[in-house]
Order: C-alpha cells, then structure tokens, then sequence
C-alpha cells in the first residue's frame, strides 16, 4: 500500500541471479528508508538499474535499458550500476540523465551512497513493516540471498573478473540473520547466489558446506536452493547435505564444452570425466536430481570432433535444460585474440543440433515425473473463473501448472500436486492439498 506523498523507486536488473540477489536487498533497503516500489504503469522518482556485460549482447540490452528508463521516468534521478558500470564507469558517468555511477566494489553500500549523495525526500517507514514486502510487491516469492562475491580464476571468455574483482564471502551469521528475518516474515524459498559460489569461504577459512549446514541448522527456512555454480571447490561431503530434503534437488553446473581440448582453451578446471563423475555421485545421493547447464556453441578452434564430444555429453548426462550460447568475442578477454573462428553458419547449425537434443533430454525427464506427487510453491494463483491453471516449480526446478482445490489457494502457499501429464514444456498436474 502506497503512502500518500512518499517518494518512489523503480528497480531493474539484467543477467545473472546475482544482480537480481543484489536489487532485492536494495528494495528492501530503500523501503526501510520510505521509498517504495513505483506501481505499474506509475512514474517513479528514483530508477535504479544494475547492469550486466557478460557478453556484448549484455551490454546492447543494459544501454537499451537505461534508455528506456530515461524515456519513461524523465524527471527520475537514476542510477545505475553492475559489471557495465564497473567497466565503463566513465562513459556512463557522462551520459546526459545519469545521476550516480556505483562500482561492483560499493554497490553494497549503493542506497547508503545514493542517501549520502542524491537529496531524496525520504520519509522511514515504521520499523514493523514486513521486510518482505518489497520481494512480494515485485511479484516473486522466492528470495535471492547473495553470499558472495567476484572469483580468483580466469576463464579465457569471461569478462566478470574484471567487472567483479576478488572474491570476497559474506559471514555465516549475516547470512543465517537474512535468511532467519525473510524466513519469519514469510518467505519460504531462498537461493543463495555467488559469482563463484562453490570458492564461497575461501577468504573467511570456511566452505559452502559450512555455510547450507549452517542455513539449514539455524533457520526454518522450508526451501533452500543453490545459484549456479561451478562444477569444482565443491566442499567435502557436498552431496552429503543433500540428506536433508530441505535443500532443493537442483543445480545449474555450467559445463561449456564436453570436449578436453576445448575445455583448455577456456580455461575450465572440470574436465569432461570429472563433469560426469560429479553428477553421478550427486544422483547416486538424490536420484531425483535435475542438473541443467551452459554450453558455449562454437569456440574459437572447436573442430567436428570436438563438438561430437559435447552431444556425447549432453546424452549421457540428460541435462535438464541447456543454456547455449553461441560463442562471439568479448573485447577484454584472452578467448577474443584466440585464432579458429567458427563461421557463423556452423555455429548456427550446431546450436540446432544441441536444441534438438536438449529437447529430447528434457521430454524424457519431463516423462519420468509422471505419477509422482511433489510439493510446489505456488508462484502464480489458480483462477478457475478465467480458467487458468496455478504455477510453480518442483523441487527439482521443473515448471508446473495445476488445477485448482475447491478452495482458494493462494501465492506462496506449497501445494502439494499429483504430476499426471506433461506438454513439453510443463508438468501438468492436479492439486491435491496447500498448506
């Protein structure tokens, strides 16, 4: 609910969990300052966007962005922040309707600088107001919670070392804190996100493990989940902890290639057998583990038989969903001096070939669930007088749409639902209780 006269704030944020981790806590931070979220369709009197550069397109889309945002919101202050800030600082500072520039390397201070540095009318709010308001508001019921920062290696194609600096971890009992207030304030998913989550602790003397023991022992959090993560520094026992059904039977382990050779160039430091290994080992500890991934489509000196190796891959894991990236040169990046560029016809045709087989992979997992009953949180309502369904995920990260009880069900109530069918893309199931 808005409060007359209060100032408000439009957030937007591009890419990777990270970013949308980092604009939920700012919401959260603006509006114990007595800013609150714009409506929709409302001009706001703030804009904050945190900007992504992963790849050239990243950049395309985050400048595509702030123009937007001036367009709509031209009397707002605006700031702006993210890898494309931490890269281009300069250009950005002098763009005509940028207000504030904050580096990667502040933006945890980034509302305290905006206060410090914009004259905003800010009005507190009262200290009982829910602190989960601003992540419902927004429409998302599971919360993004940032652990860490930046990352000590240096894979050839990626430009987040530079934008993102020298990891750096948050304390366990910060973290436990956030996740213990969202926890009693009704959020009932977390995700704990990272730039390099599985090198979490490697500053502080501890590990991931140390941490997800530590969240599940000291919270009642009902659903945890892991951010994408690279498939080595994984603590000892990692798959151990699966042992508590609390923690969700998800990963994303990007893979890029499954060809050594490739895997080289890049830099990786999971070959292709210890990528399957891995996997194994985690489905052996929970069978219904889904494992999706990203695949780099045409690197430079990729051959026929190196591309072989990566369908080979991806038909023995049975990924359940792939990102796949054709490869084009990031400016900053050792994989862009690189010589064997793959024409862009062959990369087109590879990049079918992989959808086609993904596609095959994700029928048959999607198969698989059918009869099964799983606890779905509830992201969208059923609404039985427009006839559509509810929708949420399984545990195992699969989408789901279900009918309706008798009863209203409402957001963020876990519904348990009987899997029946599928149609391709979700399971389609029927409710059977919420809770």
């Amino acid at each position: 609910m808005h409060r007359a006269n209060a100032p408000t704030i439009r957030l937007h944020s591009l890419g990777c969990r990270l970013n949308e981790a980092e604009l939920e806590e700012w919401a959260e931070q603006f509006r114990r300052a007595g800013i609150q979220l714009a409506a929709d369709g409302e001009g706001a009197d703030l804009v904050v966007i945190n900007t992504c550069a992963v790849t050239q397109e990243a950049v395309r889309k985050s400048r595509k962005l702030l123009r937007r945002a001036q367009r709509d919101n031209p009397r707002a202050r605006l700031i702006v922040s993210g890898c494309l800030a931490a890269l281009e600082a300069e250009a950005l500072a002098g763009e005509s309707g940028v207000d504030l520039v904050v580096s990667n390397a502040d933006k945890d201070r980034l509302v305290e600088i905006a206060r410090a540095t914009l004259t905003l009318p800010l009005m507190p709010e009262s200290a009982t107001a829910g602190g989960a308001e601003a992540l419902f508001a927004r429409g998302r019921q599971r919360a993004f919670v940032k652990v860490q920062d930046g990352c000590r290696y240096n894979c050839t194609f990626c430009i987040t070392t530079r934008a993102r600096g020298e990891e750096r971890s948050r304390p366990i009992a910060q973290v436990v804190s956030v996740i213990d207030r969202l926890t009693r304030q009704g959020v009932r998913e977390v995700a704990l996100t990272g730039v390099h989550l599985g090198g979490y602790g490697h500053d502080r003397g501890s590990d991931l493990g140390e941490l997800i023991a530590a969240v599940l022992a000291d919270t009642g959090i009902e659903r945890l989940r892991l951010g994408s993560l690279e498939p080595w520094d994984l603590p000892d026992d990692f798959w151990g902890l699966f042992a508590d059904s609390r923690l969700m039977p998800h990963l994303h382990l990007p893979v890029q290639s499954g060809s050594d050779r490739v895997l080289r160039r890049m830099a990786r430091r999971c070959k292709r057998e210890a990528f399957i290994e891995l996997v194994t080992a985690g489905r052996a500890a929970r069978p219904e583990l889904n494992v999706t991934t990203d695949v780099i489509v045409g690197f430079p000196g990729e051959d026929e038989d190196d591309w072989r190796e990566t369908l080979s891959l991806v038909e023995t894991v049975g990924f359940g969903h792939i990102h796949a990236f054709a490869y084009s040169p990031r400016a900053g990046t050792l994989a862009a001096t690189l010589p064997g560029r793959v024409d862009s016809a062959t990369k087109r045709a590879r990049s079918q070939a992989l959808q086609q087989l993904a596609a095959t992979t994700r029928t048959e997992l999607l198969r698989q669930q059918h009869g099964s009953r799983v606890e779905v949180l509830c992201e969208q309502a059923p609404d039985p007088a427009r006839n559509l369904p509810g929708q949420g995920y399984t545990p195992n990260y699969l989408p789901v749409r279900f009918t309706a009880l008798p009863d209203p069900i409402d957001t963020n109530a876990l519904v348990e639902v009987e899997i029946t069918d599928d149609d391709g893309e979700h399971l389609l199931g029927q409710a059977i209780r919420a809770r």
